[in-house]
């Protein structure tokens, strides 16, 4: 009879602790992956850390990485942080871009290629759980987009890093991403079927041209210069971008600034990795033209 007691002792207390080991183990875990990726040279770890104080803001999705942070840096001597990411959604980089306006107020200047209010993109916003324990902004997004991602979060911290911006952070733990762009050519065979390509659809969402609308009057009530952008295309390739001319209309409408339309800028082939995005050199054309122009000065 002891014996038997004994054993439906144990085998409740096995029970027991499962859970408690389940969430000690989380909790060790998860804590380790935080330090990791916030002390990243990776640019959101660099946004919620130490920068320092950029002159500087860069903002936009894929074609965002054209604002080549080293050339920039090295043309203009201006101290600059790039929080553009691959299909980086507007309502993100708002949050994202207050966040910074806040912690380095003394940035002269934003710049933000309007394209990236394209579409949303809640998949990729799912991974901004990684650092949304630094941004109330991040965490009241989440909370309303996808609050059972939000709650699973609270729940779990290795959920919290189970994602493409940890894993990118991870990479870039102890060398910088600052030099992310292609660095190739595109393709010839695919560059002379440009006439075969179909149009590109881009969408028109009034959400998010009012979350850039809102990031330019936040940046305007600081005193910061706003620079709305349009980057290049590769030659004719922007004629079969959908709505990109009511795109710039509605930006201009919402925000009362000019947007400064590059979008055909660019005449070499040899400046593109493919039909949407420069490469290193033609970036570098495309900062010279920025320069000349005037738009990287207070």
């Amino acid at each position: 009879m002891t014996l038997k007691r004994n054993t439906t002792r144990s085998f409740w207390l096995s029970w027991l602790l499962l859970p408690l080991l389940f969430v000690a183990g989380d909790r060790i875990a998860g804590y380790f992956l935080r330090n990791t990726i916030e002390g990243a040279r990776f640019r959101y770890a660099r946004l919620y850390g130490s920068e320092g104080a950029p002159e500087l803001l860069l903002l936009g999705n894929s074609r965002g990485l054209t604002f080549f942070q080293p050339y920039i840096s090295e043309k203009t001597g201006q101290k600059n942080l790039n929080l553009s990411y691959n299909g980086l959604p507007m309502d993100v980089g708002n949050a994202l871009a207050q966040d910074a306006l806040d912690r380095y107020p003394d940035t002269k200047i934003l710049l933000i290629d309007i394209t990236m209010c394209d579409r949303e993109n809640d998949e990729l916003l799912s991974g901004f759980l990684s650092y949304s324990r630094n941004s109330p902004r991040l965490q009241a997004l989440l909370k309303r987009k996808l609050p059972k991602a939000y709650w699973g979060a609270e729940f779990s911290d290795l959920y919290r890093y189970n994602n493409e911006i940890a894993q990118r952070a991870m990479f870039h733990r102890r060398e910088s991403d600052e030099a992310w762009l292609l660095d190739r050519q595109i393709a010839p065979a695919l560059a002379d079927k440009l006439a075969e390509q179909a149009g590109y659809p881009l969408e028109l969402h009034p959400y998010l041209i009012n979350q850039l609308a809102e990031t330019v009057a936040y940046a305007r009530s600081k005193g910061v210069k706003v620079v709305l952008l349009i980057s290049p295309y590769f030659p004719g390739f922007a004629e079969k971008v959908a709505n990109l001319d009511a795109l710039k209309a509605a930006v201009e409408q919402a925000t009362g600034l000019p947007v400064h339309d590059y979008r055909n800028a660019l005449a070499s082939r040899e400046a593109f990795g493919d039909f949407q995005h420069p490469n290193i050199r033609g970036s570098k054309q495309y900062v010279d033209l920025l320069i000349k122009d005037g738009l990287f000065s207070p």
